[in-house]
């Protein structure tokens, strides 16, 4: 069986975020506007994501 992934793009700046949420953003893997990384679908992803939801865009895999 197939572990499922997500597919999770930073499309808004964090230019003015709280800084716990760039530090989230970064621990994605996420660097640069519009760049885009595959993760596990995990509760532990799913916390964080729920997080910074205004600053990314999820897709499933």
């Amino acid at each position: 069986m197939a572990e499922k992934k997500l597919k999770v793009t930073l499309i808004k700046s964090t230019i003015g975020a709280v800084p716990k949420n760039k530090k989230t953003i970064e621990a994605l893997g996420l660097s640069k506007l519009y760049k885009t990384v595959e993760l596990p679908d995990n509760a532990a992803t799913a916390g964080a994501l729920r997080k910074v939801a205004p600053y990314v865009k999820v897709e499933e895999v």
